[in-house]
């Protein structure tokens, strides 16, 4: 409508420096807190000693900058100031994390010309943003804009645009602030009268400048090809331990063995940069993008162009037909329908979503951090192996070369080069089984986060409740009095509140199918009316307006005993806002003294815009009959407007000049009923410590309905309703209590006998508490000490704007909280990308930023996801442990054979590595989560003394039954010592090498027997079918290798042991290892927690909201006092 001076968008304080980010302008990137930003210029003696290093080592230091790029910069170029920078360091850490990430960018500059300074007047006065972002206009005029460069490198009369390119957003250089700033920076502050001043479009020259400034209109996905992969891939730390365990491995003359890694490892890199070329194609024609568009030109010109070349400013018509939009855009005529579900969340442009992405939030999680520990302290353990076995070797008088390849070998025994690819297959299988359950997840790593869930945020609309609403019916107003509900609307005489219903919408049509937001599709559904657009909306009212609703046949009974059923044409429309929670229309009728204003929307916020008189005293009373029981209610006003029936002149009204001194109608009342597995699934979660937060948009009343409906606030506990009102006139910011009590509401229901189906104990906190958005607000900014007690009991969040989802689960993040989110809308991406666990029950593109999408449209899949979770992270834990121990075995027999001058023979090491270790950690992996939720969740701390207690005794255990073995060998009449001058593998076959060989490959089974428990996270061992046949396979196997080798005696280098009697033995050692692995893991889980706890007695957690519990429930808050006491 009219132009006016309100900002376009929230303006942001203006901050200059690199991403420093205060409240992010991209709600998806909320996980960074800080960010550190180096510059670098060249230095010519440093680059000299850089390739003189490179050379004299071999290219050697080319591979360590590859893996720490800072390193090589700080070599290469010398510390700058950022005016001069050439290359930057940019350093950010995620708000829960405390490492730093490391990114080398390189400034880049572009040359602006000349002409560009100078600017018509009239282009100027319409429009001078362009003209500030190369420095034309001075500094004041745009609060958020400086020249981007000038001085010394201006040459040939130009000026230089320095800017650089950082996870596909464009940053430029603003010399005046003498920072790097977002490129979209230059266009914030913009007002609605900015942009109704520029409609007429801008000229080809500030359009070449725009381009240069803000870059080209396109979302970039690199797709690398084949040998850019193959490097990266080939070069990764993992795969270049691998080549040089493949070296040495060489050296020692394992070729068979060599040869069978060489063959897995290519195979692995080949699907690996297969998959990786595959999903950024698939994500590049996904957001892939390019049209016609035409484009106003000044003059009143129009020019087709395609969508790659528009720039920030440009004014596009949009096509009668619909089509995509190839760009985020401010409607300024007209009217358009827009698909939310396809958007990429709230005031977000697409390239957010894909940055997502691309560029995943890095996972905080001590499972990761302390597996890293764990290899360090392995590769501590294999630098001991290596002085040992330098020492042993010397002492055999072996050659240098020798030595050192036996010395270094030992580290690829200790340090597992498989350990990655185990842990990877216990997340695979678990997204396997989601994915046959219908939830599909594209961030595997986020499935062991799920297990460690403690609070899960539920959005009401959609989630918990029914996608549709249906009509209850219309409460009509007499004067200042409610009459009796309307069950159908379409009966209501006609008047203002009839015509309300009928056209305060912004429905659409589609291809002959009418379209829009399913409440108000039910809303007109009910009225009965019809909705025409086009050259017959046009002749309804002899001018031209936006759509005609037109009457429904009166019936006859009802003809002449009211006013007459005649069309209303919609003359304007201010769409619905989810801040300002309302949207109202202007309408016009023939025979119409003057246009009408309706107004739909929140009741509160729509009864505060009416004039006092014509609001009922009892509105609340009755506002709080309709709430309390579950129902949805919204409120509908009106007011004539002196202006003419016109379109020109309903454009030309303002949004704060309709929305004032109007008269309340009546409301609507609307039934969204709960879905029949929501009661279950709280119940369930609560059942087992899970907390259960209700975050909406919708009323509070309604909103603490539902709670108490679904069982997530039960009848036996304490609710209260906090509201905080700001400071105002003097008065500072207060805080009111108001205790509700128990209703026994059943519209949430399904079935009133559903209410009271659910058993849950009370809550051991003191209370729930409900709020508002307003109030969260309020917490924020004036009570931040209180926040966290009011977080640690809130339960229930209404009125929340989609950015205050995402504030609230950040919030509780800080508490140490590990958060889900389950949402079904575009306003719960936010929340959904920032919470540890996003689960989005849509599967539109917004979808795309949540780790998980459930294609059932109900949070049944939430108890899933969590099962999944701590199967999986319980696997991990079992499948590291397995790894470390399956080493640990192996350094053991290494060491005990090193020590005589003889190792395990080529084949020996193909047998254990691949035939039976690869077989058993893969096939451990398969079993699935337990069948119900139970209370305990699964460690996650892997340097813990459970574990570590487990891992030292079964290697205590796997060392004695060794050495056991091998001085029972030496007893044996018959043994004859091995020949010591003379090295391996050219002394095999020797009777020690076979026992040690013969009792380590039975302990490789037993330890993945004695690792793979079942409850209560898994499902009983004997569920997993392949795995049981693998080991009794394998087992049988290892039998006759010990007691008829036959065969298999010559490749596997097998000495001929014929006493019957020591071969038996060595059975009963096996048997003594499988009972003692067993023991020691009873006796570990269920004898060592109570030992600990007596030991060390269980002191005050370091958990945040732990803390807080504890705090409370010593000193409630708020006191727990009754109405009436």
């Amino acid at each position: 409508m009219s132009a006016d001076s309100s900002p376009l968008v929230d303006s942001m304080a203006s901050s200059y420096g690199t991403l420093t980010i205060g409240m992010p302008l991209d709600p998806l990137s909320s996980s960074v807190s800080s960010v550190r930003l180096s510059g670098y210029c060249g230095s010519p003696w440093r680059v000299i000693g850089y390739h003189a290093l490179v050379w004299l080592m071999a290219g050697v230091p080319l591979l360590l900058f590859r893996w720490k790029p800072a390193w090589g910069v700080r070599l290469r170029f010398q510390p700058c100031c950022l005016a001069r920078a050439e290359t930057l360091v940019i350093e950010i850490r995620d708000k829960e994390d405390s490492s730093w990430q490391l990114y080398i960018v390189q400034v880049q500059t572009e040359a602006v010309g000349e002409g560009s300074r100078e600017l018509p007047p009239q282009t100027q006065a319409e429009d001078g943003r362009s003209w500030v972002a190369v420095g034309a206009v001075p500094e004041g005029v745009w609060k958020d804009t400086a020249p981007l460069h000038s001085g010394e490198e201006a040459v040939c009369g130009q000026q230089v645009l320095r800017y650089y390119l950082f996870r596909g957003q464009r940053y430029v250089w603003i010399e005046a602030q003498q920072a790097f700033c977002q490129v979209s920076l230059l266009d914030q502050g913009r007002t609605c009268d900015d942009i109704h001043r520029s409609r007429s479009g801008l000229g080809l020259h500030d359009r070449a400048v725009r381009k240069t400034v803000f870059g080209p209109n396109t979302i970039s996905v690199p797709v690398r090809s084949y040998p850019q992969l193959l490097v990266d891939e080939a070069l990764n730390p993992y795969y270049g331990f691998q080549a040089f365990s493949i070296g040495l491995w060489l050296a020692d003359h394992y070729y068979w063995y060599a040869l069978c890694i060489f063959l897995i490892s290519s195979v692995s890199i080949c699907l690996s940069l297969y998959k990786t070329r595959k999903q950024s194609q698939t994500l590049r024609d996904m957001v892939k993008l390019s049209v016609r568009v035409c484009v106003c030109r000044p003059g009143g010109e129009e020019e087709w162009v395609d969508s790659s070349e528009l720039v920030p400013g440009d004014c596009l018509v949009l096509p009668k037909e619909g089509g995509l939009m190839p760009c985020d855009a401010v409607l300024v005529a007209g009217e358009c329908m827009v698909n939310e579900s396809a958007l990429t969340g709230f005031c977000t442009a697409k390239g957010g979503l894909v940055s997502s992405i691309l560029h995943p939030r890095p996972i905080n999680f001590k499972f990761y951090k302390d597996s890293m520990k764990f290899v360090a302290a392995l590769s501590v353990l294999a630098l001991f192996g290596t002085i040992y076995s330098i020492f042993i070797l010397h002492r055999h008088r072996a050659p240098v070369n020798e030595i050192v390849v036996r010395a270094l070998d030992l580290v690829t025994v200790v340090v597992p080069p498989a350990l990655p690819a185990a842990m990877t297959v216990c997340t695979l299988y678990a997204q396997s089984r989601l994915r046959r359950q219908g939830i599909f997840c594209i961030h595997p790593l986020r499935i062991n986060l799920g297990g460690k869930l403690q609070l899960v945020c539920f959005d009401k609309t959609g989630t918990l409740t029914e996608d549709g609403l249906d009509v209850m019916g219309v409460v009509p107003l007499q004067g200042q009095a409610f009459l009796p509900l309307v069950p159908e609307p379409r009966r209501l005489p006609m008047g203002p509140l009839l015509r309300a219903l009928a056209t305060c919408h912004a429905l659409s049509r589609l291809q002959d199918t009418l379209v829009g937001d399913p409440m108000d599709l039910k809303m007109v559904e009910s009225t009965g009316w019809v909705l025409e657009e086009g050259l017959a909306a046009d002749a309804a009212l002899g001018t031209q307006v936006l759509a005609v609703m037109r009457p429904p046949v009166q019936e006859p009974q009802r003809q002449g005993m009211e006013e007459p059923l005649v069309p209303v044409s919609i003359l304007g429309r201010f769409p619905f806002s989810s801040a300002l929670q309302r949207m109202n229309v202007v309408v016009a009728w023939p025979g119409a003294a003057q246009p009408e204003a309706y107004v739909k929307g929140s009741p509160e916020l729509v009864a505060g815009l009416c004039s006092p008189e014509t609001v009922p005293t009892n509105f609340a009373q009755v506002l709080q009959r309709y709430t309390a029981t579950g129902y949805r209610v919204v409120a509908l006003a009106g007011k004539p407007l002196p202006i003419a029936p016109s379109l020109e002149a309903a454009q030309q009204l303002t949004r704060d000049a309709v929305e004032q001194q109007l008269s309340l109608l009546g409301l609507l009342v609307m039934r969204n009923l709960l879905k029949p597995q929501t009661t279950p699934v709280i119940q369930a979660l609560r059942g087992t410590r899970i907390r259960t937060v209700m975050v909406t948009g919708d009323n509070l009343q309604t909103a603490v309905t539902v709670a108490q409906s679904c069982g997530m606030v039960s009848p036996q506990e304490r609710l209260v309703i906090l509201r905080a009102t700001p400071p105002d006139r003097g008065q500072p910011a207060s805080l009111e209590l108001l205790p509700v009590e128990s209703s026994a509401a059943v519209n949430g229901a399904k079935d009133p006998d559903q209410v009271s189906s659910y058993t849950v104990e009370p809550d051991p906190r003191s209370s729930h508490l409900a709020l508002s958005g307003s109030t969260f607000v309020v917490l924020m900014k004036h009570f931040p000490k209180l926040l966290p007690k009011v977080l640690v009991q809130g339960t229930i969040f209404a009125r929340m704007a989609p950015e205050q989802k995402t504030e609230l689960v950040c919030e509780l993040q800080k508490l140490q909280y590990c958060v889900g989110m389950c949402g079904d809308g575009a306003n719960d991406c936010g929340a959904l990308k920032a919470a540890d666990v996003g689960i989005s029950l849509s599967q539109a593109e917004a979808s795309v930023v949540s780790p998980f999408t459930s294609s059932m449209a109900s949070i049944e899949c939430v108890p899933m996801v969590i099962r999944e979770g701590r199967c999986s992270l319980d696997t991990s834990f079992s499948v590291f442990k397995y790894m470390a121990l399956y080493s640990l075995t192996q350094f053991v027999s290494v060491l005990i054979l090193y020590t005589i001058n003889t190792n395990l023979g080529d084949v020996q090491f193909l047998l254990i590595d691949l035939v039976i270790t690869a077989t058993v950690a893969v096939l451990m992996s398969r079993t699935g989560p337990a069948p119900v939720l139970g209370r305990a969740r699964p460690p996650g701390a892997l340097l813990s003394v459970p574990v570590l207690s487990s891992l030292l005794l079964q290697v205590a255990l796997v060392a004695g039954v060794q050495l056991g073995g091998y001085f029972l060998t030496l007893a044996q009449p018959w043994f004859q010592p091995l020949n010591e001058t003379v090295p391996a593998p050219d002394n095999l076959p020797n009777y020690e090498n076979t026992v040690v060989f013969s009792l380590s490959s039975f302990q490789y089974l037993i330890l993945a027997a004695a690792m793979s428990k079942g409850a209560p996270f898994r499902q009983p061992l004997y569920t997993n079918v392949p795995f049981l046949v693998a080991l009794a396979l394998l087992g049988s196997i290892l039998v006759c290798l010990l007691l008829v080798p036959g065969l298999l005696r010559g490749p596997l280098a097998l000495s001929n042991i014929s006493d019957t009697c020591f071969k038996l033995l060595l059975l009963g050692l096996v048997a003594f290892n499988f009972v003692g692995a067993f023991l020691l893991e009873s006796v570990l889980d269920h004898c060592l927690p109570d030992c600990l706890r007596w030991l060390r007695p269980k002191g005050a957690s370091k958990k945040r909201f732990k803390q807080l519990e504890q705090e409370l429930a010593e000193q409630p808050w708020p006191p727990l006092t009754r109405p009436g006491r």
